[in-house]
C-alpha cells in the first residue's frame, strides 16, 4: 500500500503541514524529521526529496507563513484606504490576527532562530510583508517637512516590535502576563502614543 504522502500527490505540502503541527506542539527545535515524515505518512527517506534537513523544512514553513502574512498585511492596508492612519493601524491589527490564526507559521517565522536570509524566497516574502507597513508609515509622514520626517523603516520597525511584544505577552497566553485590557486595545493605544510623540498624528486624533 502506498504511503499517504505519495497518494495525495503533494509530498512537500504534506511535510510542511506536518511540521507546522509539530512546531505548535513541541516548538521548532522539539521534533525530528522522522516525526514529520511519520505524521505526513511517508518514510524518513522521502523527506530528502524536498528538504536537506529540519532547518530547511522549518524555513519553508516560515516562507509560507510570510507569504500568508504579506497577503494579510496588503489586505489590511487596502482596507484602511484612503486614510493613511487607518491603513497603518490596520497593519498592526493584522499582526495580532495572523499570530492567532497561524500559530505554527508564526513560531517558524519569529521563534525558530532561522535567519530570514536562509533562502532567497524566504527573504523575498519577509521583505514583501515589511514593505507594506513601511509604505503605510511613509504616507503618515507626508505632511512633515522632508528633513524632519522619521525614516519609514524605523517607524515600521518600532510598530513591528510593539506588535510582537503585545502578541508574545498578551495574545498567546504567556504565563504570568496579565492585563485587564484586550490585546487589540493595548496595541492601538500604544501605536497612538507613539505616533503622537513623533508628530505623525494630531494630539486629539
Amino acid at each position: 500500500m502506498r504511503k499517504r504522502g505519495y497518494h495525495h500527490g503533494n509530498l512537500k505540502a504534506a511535510l510542511v503541514e506536518a511540521a507546522l503541527k509539530l512546531i505548535e506542539q513541541k516548538g521548532p527545535q522539539g521534533f525530528t524529521l522522522s516525526e514529520a515524515a511519520k505524521n505526513a505518512g511517508v518514510t524518513p527517506a522521502a523527506v530528502y526529496r524536498h528538504f536537506q534537513g529540519r532547518d530547511d523544512l522549518i524555513a519553508e514553513a516560515a516562507r509560507e507563513g510570510f507569504e500568508i502574512f504579506a497577503d494579510l498585511m496588503e489586505f489590511a492596508y487596502a482596507s484602511g484606504q484612503p486614510s493613511a492612519l487607518a491603513s497603518f493601524e490596520a497593519t498592526g491589527r493584522a499582526y495580532l490576527a495572523f499570530a492567532r490564526k497561524h500559530p505554527g507559521h508564526y513560531i517558524a517565522m519569529f521563534e525558530s532562530g532561522l535567519s530570514i536570509n536562509a533562502s532567497p524566497d524566504l527573504a523575498h516574502a519577509a521583505a514583501r510583508a515589511a514593505a507594506t507597513q513601511e509604505k503605510a508609515a511613509a504616507e503618515l509622514s507626508q505632511h512633515i517637512d522632508a528633513d524632519k520626517r522619521p525614516p519609514p523603516a524605523m517607524v515600521s520597525a518600532h510598530i513591528w516590535a510593539l506588535s510582537h511584544g503585545v502578541v508574545e505577552l498578551y495574545a498567546r497566553g504567556t504565563p504570568g502576563a496579565r492585563t485587564p485590557f484586550p490585546a487589540e486595545d493595548l496595541l492601538e493605544s500604544g501605536i497612538g502614543i507613539y505616533l503622537r510623540g513623533l508628530g505623525l498624528i494630531a494630539p486629539d486624533t
